[in-house]
């Protein structure tokens, strides 16, 4: 594990202090005291990698399924919190918008903290979190990423080769904006499942009192 890597976990133990314990009100979350041994090996494993003592409603949800959860750790150690072409605070920035235009109030305030941990300021994840993408709060680079991935998220089909274009003049390279393609996508998928499961927000009093 990188430094780097080792020196994101610190924030999310202080932030974990004010999370309420996972709960979802349209499916049942997998309990961990009467999971399988495959499943609990995979959460221990989930753990060591995180430094982490709880379990968040996400990994849960995808404990139904061996095969989705011991994939999902993957993408996740290897991809979304692990270092690659887009930094940390640019994938958080993009899950927090994507998560917020799907209606994701679970994933919108956990990455919106995830994003404070990394640096963002409070009034650029409550102009995320609001869906107002002002131009005194982020880069004209970041504005052209994000704008991106919103597509992406919201009309798919309607994504062009300009598109691809106007995000890399503003710039990023081609590589970067296809990564922005895998991190909007993956997270319109988390958003989905979360509120398919109907995890709530795991701030109690939503995260606007925690920032």
């Amino acid at each position: 594990m990188s430094s780097e890597f080792s020196s994101d976990i610190a924030p999310l133990e202080t932030l974990g202090r004010h999370r309420a314990a996972p709960s979802a009100t349209n499916l049942p979350l997998v309990d961990e005291g009467t999971a399988n041994e495959e499943i609990r090996i995979l959460f221990a494993q989930y753990r060591e990698h995180f430094a982490r003592t709880d379990l968040p409603g996400i990994v849960l949800c995808f404990a139904t399924n061996r095969a989705l959860l011991n994939g999902m750790l993957e993408i996740a150690e290897n991809f979304l919190f692990g270092e690659s072409l887009l930094g940390r605070r640019h994938k958080e920035m993009i899950a927090t918008y994507v998560s917020r235009q799907n209606a994701c109030p679970y994933c919108a305030d956990s990455h919106g903290a995830l994003l404070e941990a990394q640096g963002g300021s409070v009034e650029m994840i409550c102009a995320l979190r609001n869906g107002d993408l002002n131009a005194q709060l982020f880069t004209s680079e970041e504005l052209a990423l994000l704008k991106f991935a919103a597509k992406v998220n919201a009309n798919s089909s309607a994504v062009t080769g300009a598109d691809v274009e106007t995000t890399m003049h503003a710039g990023w390279t081609e590589a970067q904006v296809a990564e922005a393609v895998h991190i909007a996508a993956l997270f319109a998928t988390f958003n989905r499942i979360a509120n398919g499961f109907g995890l709530p927000s795991p701030y109690p009093d939503g995260l606007q009192d925690e920032l």
